[in-house]
């Protein structure tokens, strides 16, 4: 969202080329750029995953890359590539293109953003989630806290990446049950997801696979990895070896002797 606000405030679209129709949630292509064209982006904003974009005329578009999602900003429009589901174009000759191999990714056009979103938990980095407000959230709890952390209506915008790496920065072990953890747990969990959020917002992303961001650059925060997918390596605090097991459908990554 950082890298296209500059970009895409002020901007008009002209076309939409759509490549699979199933990224389009509840419209049909056709319907999709009779409604986009001639419309200008007055805001750009994030809500938990969602990227939003606010239209002229009082709607908003909202973009999920879900697993393998991209947005990648070019000018003039590139060739097609591989994956690309669809391509926004705009007035100055720019596009933006939603690649997505795993077609999972989707694109909604509302004109009430809380009719897909009104149900997201507090943002992990905003004022809304105190120490008290995410404390009373995981004391309340009896699931494992490894998958509460992944639920969106729990907190909104925490991935599996950053999951493992805040519990492993709290010693927490990723299969404890929420209501056991303590005070002092809880206060370095909620810590720790900040750091890492930060940590990984400072460094554009992480890029294990194709991840980049919308100008193609890969991130770095891969370099910062403690724990994710790095089973069998050394665990930067202790040197016990990594392991991985399967935590809520998610491969987990964690520090058996740190994290008890």
């Amino acid at each position: 969202m950082r890298d296209l606000h500059p970009c895409l405030v002020g901007r008009t679209f002209t076309d939409l080329s759509v490549y699979w129709a199933g990224t389009i949630y509840g419209l049909t292509p056709e319907a999709l750029a009779m409604q986009l064209v001639g419309r200008r982006i007055l805001d750009l904003s994030r809500r938990g995953k969602y990227i939003i974009m606010t239209l002229s005329e009082g709607q908003y578009l909202l973009l999920h890359l879900r697993m393998s999602g991209q947005l990648f900003l070019a000018k003039p429009a590139p060739e097609r590539q591989r994956h690309v589901r669809l391509v926004f174009h705009f007035d100055d000759g720019s596009c933006l293109s939603f690649v997505d191999q795993r077609k999972f990714g989707r694109v909604y056009l509302t004109c009430d953003p809380a009719e897909i979103i009104g149900k997201l938990g507090p943002e992990p980095l905003g004022e809304d989630l105190t120490p008290e407000v995410f404390a009373d959230a995981i004391r309340r709890r009896k699931g494992l806290i490894k998958p509460l952390l992944l639920n969106q209506f729990l907190i909104a915008g925490i991935g599996n990446i950053y999951a493992d790496e805040a519990l492993f920065a709290a010693g927490i072990h990723p299969c404890r049950r929420a209501h056991t953890l303590t005070p002092e747990e809880i206060s370095r969990l909620y810590q720790a997801v900040r750091e890492v959020l930060e940590q990984g917002i400072a460094n554009h992303g992480t890029t294990l696979n194709k991840f980049s961001d919308a100008h193609g650059r890969p991130g770095s925060n891969q370099g910062s990895l403690a724990v994710f997918q790095r089973t069998d390596k050394a665990c930067p605090r202790c040197g016990a070896p990594i392991e991985r097991l399967v935590v809520g459908g998610r491969g987990t990554h964690y520090c058996a002797r740190c994290q008890r």
